[in-house]
């Protein structure tokens, strides 16, 4: 924690909130932080988010939220506090009340459907899904079940639920999910609390260590292959879905280590054929209108050679999981996918903003 707010500290001058005069822009508020342990990474997607804005098209501020303490980053380094009744809150004599919200928290209450709540309630539009679709992409398990109706690969998993966690047993682990496997806090991103398991004596204390960031703990699978994720976006005027990463870690699995401190081969375009790059963009495409998203999204996959029945070797595109709120640092996934694509991040994010206002 002393960390975090050392960092929200260091980026307050860097992500300014002008005060004076009425400036005619559109007011947009980058909203960061959160109740989880990817508080520090949303505080470094804010500060990215802030650097690629077009700030001769709008006016942006930066919003940290931490529990009940709602409060604006200032350019002087210091706080204004953020009301609840309206998300307005005061830079000297002016009172500023953004018209957009740029949610950019990953995990509760920004990717989880609460805040998007509380948005809708007050009547100001925000960049991301709504509220059914955030509280099901956030929730692994349940968004897993619900797209294996519509043919989406998956892996096999199992749910422990805290205060019931024996009502799972270790011989239904191994006969179901085998080892192996992944145990992952259902509710929850950036790997925090993640372990693979190989032995049944590792089970019990990862899913322990899982139910420090969630109530709910994901028993998931192993499969070997190919790592690869997918952006995509999609407005009034038009559909964008970006080229695909190939993520190489160098750790045991795509942890927190690979993720934030670059243990990890980050390729765009990926190393694999045209005819798999195309599938993966397609299922992508068809991922995001299923479950009619909104917003940039980012889908991770894993990519297994299977046999069909007359003995061909084919590619599996096996879904992992769906990022509603993806990092938006300089060299996150996201960004590097616009610049592959040809396009400038700024010109992405105004058109998100500007199809929302």
């Amino acid at each position: 924690m002393r960390k975090e707010k050392q960092l929200a500290k260091d980026i307050a001058p860097s992500l300014l909130g002008r005060a004076g005069g009425e400036s005619g822009r559109p007011i947009v508020a980058i909203v960061c932080g959160g109740d989880s342990s990817e508080h520090g990474v949303s505080l470094r997607s804010a500060e990215g988010i802030y650097s690629f804005i077009d700030k001769e098209r709008f006016e942006p501020f930066v919003i940290e939220l931490t529990g009940t303490r709602w409060e604006a980053l200032l350019s002087n380094g210091k706080r204004a506090t953020v009301s609840r009744e309206d998300f307005s809150f005061k830079v000297g004599r002016r009172t500023v009340k953004p018209d957009f919200a740029y949610i950019t928290i990953h995990g509760t209450p920004g990717e989880d459907g609460i805040l998007q709540g509380y948005f809708d309630l007050i009547r100001m539009p925000y960049s991301t899904s709504g509220v059914l679709v955030e509280a099901m992409t956030f929730n692994k398990f349940t968004l897993n079940q619900y797209l294996k109706c519509f043919g989406v690969s998956v892996s096999e998993s199992l749910v422990v639920r805290k205060g019931n966690e024996d009502l799972v047993t270790d011989d239904e682990i191994l006969q179901h999910i085998g080892l192996p496997c992944f145990v992952k806090p259902n509710a929850g991103g950036s790997s925090f609390g993640v372990t693979k398991v190989k032995t049944l004596e590792q089970l019990r204390p990862a899913i322990a260590l899982a139910m420090h960031e969630s109530d709910e703990v994901m028993v998931e699978a192993f499969m070997p292959g190919t790592e690869l994720t997918c952006g995509c976006y999609k407005t009034a005027a038009g559909d964008h879905v970006f080229p695909v990463t190939e993520v190489v870690t160098h750790n045991e699995f795509f942890d927190y280590d690979a993720k934030y401190n670059g243990s990890v081969d980050e390729i765009t375009p990926a190393r694999i054929s045209e005819d798999l790059r195309e599938r993966v963009q397609n299922l992508t495409s068809a991922i995001y209108d299923i479950l009619g998203c909104s917003g940039i999204i980012r889908i991770d996959y894993i990519v297994t050679k299977v046999k069909d029945d007359e003995g061909r070797e084919h590619d599996r595109i096996n879904m992992l999981e769906i990022n509603t709120t993806p990092g938006m640092t300089a060299t996150s996934f996201i960004p590097q996918q616009v610049r592959a694509a040809g396009l400038d991040i700024k010109d992405v994010l105004t058109e998100i903003i500007e199809d929302k206002l």
